[in-house]
């Protein structure tokens, strides 16, 4: 298969995928490829394919397009020649699964949309689980939240929220949510009801680096008490872990106000 031929497939088949051209006088036009398959192409050696193939996935997972340089050999900092690449990023809007359609799930669904994600609520509950009640989300499911979350699209764009706040659901759903690559798992709960979680996942074989990754109790402490506010500290505890970030107030920090993808010179 052509690297065209792959390209297409993946923009057919609403895959994340980028396009590496390269810009300067030793090789202009040369292509990469780059997508969950891995890497088609070339750049005119290993190393700097490699180094364009990490710096590109680190693109593709905010969807940004940006020009790079590199050494010649994948050398981040150039100290000679120069190889310019640009970097096109094609990726459908990651996935945003809340489940529990209760009051949370609503402004929930708000923020995500403004964060940019595609959301879908999931409850198991018709009565509960209608449009009319969620209607920001761009999907609104009848399903048990496990059943439905094991047949679901998830890479390591997807957040996961975990909203239903009952261990009959909680519990089977975290199981299959740790068994995929989601970048952010956060459930809902007093920290008493998450050591109950946790004692029961850890009876099912869930050992502590996968428990780590679950964040519990949800969000950033900003002291939220309304719907609107604690759909404030999710997305804002997602955005910070995202970026790096561990979430404190900026004049508290020496980092840079706006973190960079990568150290590659631009």
């Amino acid at each position: 298969m052509t690297i065209f031929e792959r390209f297409s497939a993946s923009l057919h088949g609403d895959e994340p995928v980028a396009l590496v051209t390269r810009l300067d006088d030793d090789l202009p036009g040369a292509k990469l490829l780059v997508d969950r398959h891995g890497r088609l192409g070339d750049l005119g050696s290993p190393r700097l394919n490699a180094t364009v193939e990490a710096e590109a996935r680190a693109l593709l997972t905010f969807g940004q397009t940006a020009l790079r340089t590199f050494g010649e050999n994948g050398e981040p900092i150039p100290l000679g020649r120069e190889a310019r690449v640009f970097i096109q990023s094609f990726a459908p809007k990651p996935d945003m699964y809340i489940f529990g359609a209760i009051d949370f799930s609503r402004t929930m669904a708000r923020i995500g949309k403004y964060l940019g994600y595609r959301v879908t609520v999931v409850d198991a509950r018709p009565v509960f689980a209608t449009a009319r009640r969620i209607p920001d989300a761009d999907k609104v499911v009848v399903a048990w939240p496990d059943e439905f979350l094991r047949n679901a699209r998830v890479d390591a764009r997807t957040t996961i929220i975990v909203l239903t706040h009952d261990q009959k659901f909680d519990i089977p759903l975290l199981l299959v949510a740790l068994g995929t690559d989601a970048g952010y798992i956060g459930a809902m709960g007093s920290r008493r009801t998450h050591a109950a979680r946790v004692e029961e996942l850890r009876a099912a074989g869930i050992g502590d680096p996968d428990l780590a990754r679950i964040s519990a109790p949800i969000g950033l402490d900003i002291g939220a008490r309304t719907p609107e506010e604690t759909a404030l500290s999710i997305a804002s505890e997602i955005v910070a872990l995202r970026s790096g970030r561990g979430g404190g107030r900026l004049r508290d920090s020496a980092s840079p106000v706006h973190p960079q993808t990568s150290h590659a010179t631009r």
